[in-house]
């Protein structure tokens, strides 16, 4: 794999990488496509005489779909070339959003085609993750990894929370909702394009060498067992992993405490502060958003620029806890502007935090386990979110806004020096140096088994480690 383009900043290095530029431009597709899906599935329900009822009966579709492949996603991402995973992904997103568009142009689109189709755009959600994460460590050499995740955590916010639902909003007011649910059809058939023009990679996992390490051939291995015991073994391996990785198990439950204190007040209880503290209304809760985004985005593309931090682990938990801090003025303020700066505030450290977690998982995880671990990560965050969504409202209404605001931005940075001290990741980062692989003399990427600074592979149920095809 020859780079080329090696004048590039940092921050867009892995452009020069032709066959990462395919996956970006899909990448950009797919988000876009997202961002027109999400606004413009909310006004056809409003256009259909549907309530808040039905927007929630939309939204919970997508997000049971999600839930419901998230560990899945990364057996598939571990035992499948994850392109083919992307392509299907993208395909049944195209058929779903094409299919809505279609009902929707000929008058006949109802509430539950909409709950239909998102709860596939979920499914295809679910399993998308995993494959993306577990495949960029097959294009790029390892020093291009950040900056890789920093495009993307510049893109993201850019496009699902500001570009796509900003045109869909204008196809809305200017034709009706059809026509943003059209652009959305027309953005996932690019994605389905350019994922085609994408290479084929080659499985970052032996599965024969697993076979053989247990004394079956993989047809043996394959037909002695359901492929339900099978994806259930392989996620009690991920799970196992996890267990005895230090740094991986406490950043988790880290992670997980703090979406169970902080996603409830940020996503439900936000509208209510700006209306009953600072006066607001929607136009002011839209810039509060924009301001999260916006400095997510700025934040992803500064760290994407730069090295990655010598004491990783302990930079990425501390702009987490940290960066929660300014949620607490949510609970005081009285100014939409504070708000707003507090806003971009949380948004740039969480992304930052972000970037450097993506970047960690596909350096120090091996690479037969990168897509199971990857969705571990995402179950955990999946789970949790309803959960605090669920508590936010009633714990707000028995104790009022500001205690609420204040534990949600000032709990977490004492979980975080916690988490720091007690799982020791200062020495586990200085153990694991992640200096980043020089590219050999041809331009391609040389990843050791297991990636750079890989924690050891975990033996196969045979006791023998399964080889990385790096």
């Amino acid at each position: 794999m020859r780079t080329v383009g090696r004048g590039l900043p940092r921050a867009l290095a892995p452009l020069g990488v032709p066959a990462y530029r395919w996956l970006a431009g899909a990448l950009v597709c797919a988000l876009a496509a997202g961002g027109l899906w999400t606004l413009a599935v909310v006004w056809q329900v409003i256009a259909l005489g549907g309530g808040a009822t039905a927007v929630s009966a939309v939204s919970a579709g997508f997000a049971v779909g999600m839930l419901a492949t998230a560990l899945l996603g990364g057996v598939l991402a571990d035992r499948v070339p994850q392109r083919r995973i992307l392509l299907a992904v993208a395909a049944a997103e195209l058929a779903a959003t094409a299919a809505t568009a279609a009902l929707s142009l000929a008058g006949l689109v109802e509430v539950p085609h909409l709950v239909a189709a998102s709860v596939v755009i979920g499914v295809g959600q679910g399993l998308y993750y995993p494959a993306y994460s577990a495949l960029l460590p097959s294009l790029l050499p390892a020093e291009q990894l950040l900056p890789a995740n920093g495009l993307e955590g510049f893109l993201r916010p850019l496009l699902v929370n500001a570009g796509g639902p900003a045109l869909a909003g204008a196809l809305v007011a200017a034709f009706a909702p059809s026509a943003a649910l059209l652009a959305a059809a027309v953005a996932s058939a690019g994605a389905v394009g350019l994922l085609l023009r994408l290479p084929s990679t080659p499985l970052r996992r032996d599965l024969a060498a697993e076979a053989s390490a247990s004394g079956r051939s993989v047809e043996t291995a394959a037909s002695g067992r359901t492929a339900v015991r099978a994806v259930l073994a392989d996620v009690a391996e991920g799970f196992a992993y996890l267990r005895r990785t230090p740094w991986l198990l406490s950043t988790l439950l880290f992670a997980c405490v703090m979406v169970l204190l902080v996603i409830g007040p940020l996503e439900v209880l936000t509208p209510f502060a700006i209306r009953d503290r600072a006066g607001g209304g929607p136009q002011d809760h839209a810039l509060v958003l924009a301001a999260f985004g916006v400095a997510g985005a700025v934040a992803s593309l500064v760290v994407a620029s730069r090295r990655l931090p010598r004491r990783y682990l302990s930079v990425m938990i501390l702009l987490w806890g940290a960066g929660c801090a300014p949620l607490a003025l949510f609970g005081v303020a009285t100014s939409v502007g504070v708000m707003v700066v507090g806003a971009a505030l949380v948004g740039a450290t969480f992304q930052a935090a972000t970037v450097i977690w993506g970047t960690l998982l596909q350096r120090r995880v091996p690479p037969s386990l990168l897509g199971r671990v990857s969705s571990l990560d995402f179950f955990v965050s999946l789970a949790l979110m309803p959960v605090s969504m669920a508590l936010a409202g009633p714990v707000s209404a028995a104790v009022g806004l500001t205690p609420v605001f204040l534990v949600a931005g000032l709990a977490p940075t004492g979980l975080a020096v916690a988490a720091i001290v007690l799982a020791r990741l200062r020495a586990d980062e200085l153990a694991h140096p992640l200096d980043g692989a020089p590219p050999a003399a041809d331009g391609s990427a040389v990843p050791a088994p297991g990636g750079l600074g890989a924690d050891p592979v975990p033996p196969t149920a045979g006791g023998r480690a399964p080889r990385g095809d790096g």
